[in-house]
């Protein structure tokens, strides 16, 4: 059975008032999640946290975490985020305060030794195997659907006008489905990052790679990431999750 050594960290940055971002590490390992908010004023941090929160509670309430098939795992996590994302469209509609609010979710569950990992949004997970940093999760955003389609190149997405326009999330109905997750045997010496968009923004691939690989105590390799992204010109709220598979 795996286990993980982990740091994290989550700003506000240079450009915005509040934190609208949110990430969870379980103690007991089982589960790491990022979200990203979205709306007005507070709207975003309540989205954010009610991701976390609830889907939280209801993979505790469904998974059993050493023995669940697959099965069970895929239904329980697309369960917990069509619940999270009914109680986030029901609080916008109800209370002005957080009317079209809106978080990005993405995860990493650990079951039975075998990673899940997937989101709701543009929050992503990369993993280091070797000397290849890769992306295991895919952008919910009109312009990686115009890179699927060949409409434009992934190097015109990083400057594209829409690059951070969704068109899934939780809040509002495409938010129920979607996450896919991706099924993943750990190796020792793997290394994943958890991350809000706020790390890309301010960060090329070659130099998050250079970090991930080079710093081998992850709570160093988190304060290091977002620090490396404020100071490379972050306009957003920056989080990250380091994981090192032991």
């Amino acid at each position: 059975m795996s286990r993980f050594s982990c740091g994290s960290l989550s700003i506000t940055g240079n450009f915005r008032d509040n934190n609208e971002d949110c990430c969870v590490v379980d103690p007991q390992q089982r589960y790491f999640l990022v979200a990203d908010g979205m709306g007005g004023q507070a709207a975003g941090e309540k989205a954010s946290a009610m991701a976390t929160e609830l889907v939280s509670k209801k993979i505790e309430e469904l998974i059993d975490f050493d023995n669940s098939p697959s099965e069970t795992v895929i239904q329980s996590l697309d369960e917990a985020v069509e619940f999270a994302n009914q109680q986030i469209i029901q609080l916008s509609e109800d209370d002005a305060n957080y009317h079209n609010m809106g978080t990005t979710l993405t995860f990493v569950i650990v079951v039975g030794g075998k990673l899940y990992v997937g989101g709701i949004g543009d929050s992503r997970v990369y993993r280091l195997r070797g000397d290849a940093l890769d992306q295991q999760t895919t952008d919910h955003s009109l312009t990686q659907a115009l890179v699927d389609a060949g409409t434009i190149s992934a190097a015109d997405a990083e400057t594209h006008r829409y690059r951070n326009v969704l068109y899934r999330y939780l809040g509002t109905k495409e938010g129920s489905t979607g996450t896919e997750p991706t099924q993943i045997l750990p190796k020792e010496g793997d290394r994943y990052l958890l991350c809000s968009d706020g790390v890309t923004d301010g960060l090329k691939d070659d130099a998050l790679q250079r970090l991930v690989q080079d710093i081998n105590d992850p709570q160093e390799a988190a304060e290091a990431i977002v620090k490396a992204a404020q100071d490379g010109g972050s306009r957003d709220n920056i989080t990250c999750v380091v994981l090192h598979v032991i």
